[in-house]
């Protein structure tokens, strides 16, 4: 069985290395790793393969950024040409980026079965280019490992074949699970935090980015939050050239710790000890719930709606300072007691269900 994988992107090599390890162990199981280079610096790339054992791609396409149109475009052009040269029997995606889409694409267009990773996630809001990336390939697909029971109920609702969704379980939990203990305990001093006592935001979604209104609105609400709490911020590249767009990066609050992007293990350290994280990330949603640290969504929607209904996420749509900050501030204050199912996202095996459904088919 030879297998393409498509990555781009941080949240698609967590989830990369889960599966990768296991297609590694399978006998007969050749994996050629595709990185399209859709996020290409160190700290958001090189980083991430040398901490989680990702062996060195075979194919580094070196798209970089750009409109996604001509991202896309390029993506798809370069692992066309991957696909006629390897023959694959299959190609694996992951999640919602453009290089999931553009893999998909090439894919479906030359008859090569497509298995989509986190299949069935929806937010309903088309405006989301996320949303069109997912929806697209979920539709393209011929095995949807989709990683909760609601998104197993989106795909039935959009008509697809039974037989071809399987419940498996998120491969992000699989990867808190394995490398959890992992982290590295100079972190928090490096940074000069102490536990349970800062506020962990990430912010790098296009609508809170690129509309500057709403990123002010964003960037005062956390400077309000560091006044009174400590707020530490990995900038993403994207958010970086925002806030020097906007001229913001020397309005934030002094208390408002802008870093450079964090590794894996440096990440999941500052989420296991913050006090809650403010986040517009959907793969960082998740791992405040992995590690019980309550959450507050800075979008208007989230695709993963069960941890809203559990109350370990608050949604709270970004428009001001104030609404945003008091999101923060009553997420921290909150002492009620939330449920948190065992069997929510699985029981951290969704890498081997999804590695011995691919071996079978």
């Amino acid at each position: 069985m030879k297998i393409v994988t498509v990555i781009g992107a941080r949240p698609q090599f967590i989830k990369a290395a889960v599966v990768s390890r296991w297609l590694r162990e399978t006998p007969g199981c050749e994996e050629i790793l595709v990185h399209t280079g859709q996020h290409y610096d160190e700290n958001m790339s090189d980083v991430f393969f040398q901490e989680l054992e990702i062996p060195k791609p075979t194919y580094h396409l070196g798209i970089g950024s750009g409109g996604h149109g001509a991202q896309t475009g390029r993506m798809l052009e370069a692992i066309e040409k991957v696909l006629l040269e390897c023959k694959p029997d299959k190609l694996l995606i992951y999640g919602d980026t453009n290089s999931t889409l553009a893999g998909a694409l090439a894919a479906a267009k030359l008859h090569v079965p497509v298995a989509h990773v986190e299949a069935g996630l929806r937010s309903f809001n088309r405006k989301m280019p996320e949303e069109i990336n997912r929806v697209v390939a979920d539709h393209v697909s011929m095995w949807l490992f989709a990683p909760t029971a609601a998104a197993v109920h989106n795909l039935r609702n959009e008509g697809v074949a039974e037989n071809q969704i399987f419940l498996v379980g998120d491969v992000m939990y699989d990867a808190a699970i394995y490398f959890g203990t992992r982290t590295r305990a100079d972190t928090l001093s490096k940074l000069g935090l102490q536990s349970k006592n800062y506020v962990l935001a990430t912010i790098h979604r296009a609508e809170n980015t690129d509309a500057g209104p709403r990123l002010r609105g964003v960037f005062a609400g956390l400077s309000a939050i560091a006044d009174e709490l400590p707020v530490v911020l990995p900038l993403h590249p994207r958010t970086r050239a925002a806030l020097n767009r906007e001229k913001l990066l020397d309005k934030c609050s002094p208390n408002l710790r802008l870093v450079d992007p964090l590794g894996y293990l440096d990440m999941v350290m500052l989420e296991k000890h913050a006090s809650v994280i403010a986040t517009d990330s959907g793969g960082v949603q998740k791992e405040a719930f992995f590690h019980r640290v309550p959450c507050v969504t800075l979008r208007d929607e989230t695709e993963w709606v069960e941890l809203v209904e559990l109350g370990w996420n608050r949604l709270v749509p970004p428009t001001d300072a104030d609404t945003i900050e008091a999101g923060v501030l009553a997420s921290l204050r909150d002492t009620k007691t939330r449920l948190a199912p065992a069997e929510l996202y699985g029981g951290g095996q969704a890498g081997e269900a999804i590695t011995r459904l691919l071996q079978a088919a």
